[in-house]
């Protein structure tokens, strides 16, 4: 049969997701967004634990919601036989195995990587945790937070005395992309060898993966970066700088020719160009305490807006700080149409198209699912001879 050109790329390839939480969810949301068949299995009693975060969504989480839309729920007991006798008999029929269950929860219920793959060697399983299979850290519970200070983010995260977690859960969401690419280039490498394979996706291990330049600074040049709040701590003048009307710049300056333009043509002060203090970055860096307060000064004389047309002029790369409010409202998605809207059983939610963007792929619908909404569904599909 010839493959429909339009089709997405995971169409025909299913996904068993026992999951909660964000990092597993989200990687399966977005296989589900390329076409896969995402099954989420839930406990009865509940269901994901991120179903109760909160109701913001017309009485949804918003975690829930963002995370789990395009997948179809599955109510299962695997305390029990039966529950256990269904799931086995679900990754029967899988191309993919995720969790992200506690340390050890899935080798109790029958389902670890040795037994998994002796039944189902064509079986891509995913496992996502905290620390990984193996080492000291192994049995530990992690959670994002926790994950942020392990890796050292918080360490550069804040203001100078005070450290800030990222605003986001960062690490799961890392994490999920990690675990995502490995799933793909797993189902890749299938084809040509005709074997599953077993990946390990340690939250510590992606997150320690996005902090390696700050690392190298510690590695090579012995010291710990100093947190820099909304302004880079590698790069100088990079981040958000006051104006005199009360308006914020937010602008980033990487390279010579830039720096030459946003000192003749934004603060109208050459000889800042070529001073030895400032002439490279690095020394920029160093100098930091005696650069800023100039820069600072001369955007009290011009205001927010006056500074973003001459900063935009110069071409110098420039960004409103946004609020969530504005984030929603954005010209840039509103010309590109991306929102769009999700099915529950309770009417339509808006919702940000994936951002994957394959031409020539159609968007398919999506719906969030209910807890158990499949359960039926599912298991008359696995019941059939």
């Amino acid at each position: 049969m010839v493959p429909d050109p339009g089709a997405p790329p995971l169409h025909g390839v299913r996904v068993i997701a026992l999951e909660h939480a964000v990092a597993a969810p989200l990687c399966s949301r977005h296989l589900a967004d390329l076409g896969a068949d995402v099954i989420k299995i839930e406990k009865p009693d509940g269901g994901d634990l991120a179903r109760h975060y909160d109701s913001v969504v017309e009485g949804r989480s918003a975690y829930f919601v963002w995370a789990n839309r395009g997948k179809r729920s599955v109510a299962l007991d695997l305390k029990g036989d039966r529950g256990r006798r269904a799931l086995d008999a679900l990754l029967g029929t899988a191309d993919v195995f995720v969790h992200n269950l506690g340390p050890g929860a899935v080798e109790r219920l029958g389902f670890g990587r040795d037994a998994v793959r002796t039944r189902y060697p064509r079986l891509v399983t995913c496992a996502i945790s905290g620390y990984g299979d193996g080492g000291p850290y192994r049995a530990r519970k992690a959670f994002d937070l926790l994950i942020q200070g392990e890796a050292g983010l918080l360490s550069v995260t804040g203001e100078p005395d005070r450290p800030a977690k990222v605003g986001i859960s960062v690490a799961d969401m890392c994490a999920a992309v990690y675990a995502l690419s490995s799933i793909l280039a797993a189902l890749l490498r299938r084809d040509h060898t005709g074997e599953g394979t077993f990946v390990d996706v340690s939250m510590l291990d992606c997150l320690s993966e996005w902090m390696m330049a700050p690392a190298y600074h510690q590695m090579y040049a012995g010291h710990q970066l100093p947190r820099a709040g909304a302004r880079h701590n590698m790069m100088v003048p990079y981040g958000v700088y006051p104006a005199g009307d009360g308006g914020q710049v937010n602008f980033a300056v990487q390279t010579d020719q830039q720096w030459n333009d946003l000192s003749t043509r934004v603060l109208d002060r050459p000889d800042l160009a070529s001073d030895p203090r400032f002439a490279t970055n690095e020394a920029r860096v160093a100098h930091r305490d005696e650069l800023e307060p100039l820069i600072e000064e001369r955007l009290a004389e011009l205001g927010a807006r006056r500074a973003t047309e001459l900063l935009l002029a110069a071409g110098i790369p420039t960004g409103d700080v946004n609020t969530l409010a504005d984030l929603v409202a954005h010209p840039q998605h509103r010309a590109r149409s991306r929102w769009t809207r999700a099915a529950t059983s309770t009417g339509p939610v808006r919702v940000l198209r994936a951002p994957f963007n394959l031409d020539g792929v159609d968007e398919h619908a999506t719906a969030v699912p209910d807890l158990g909404e499949h359960t039926a569904e599912v298991l008359a599909e696995i019941a059939r001879p």
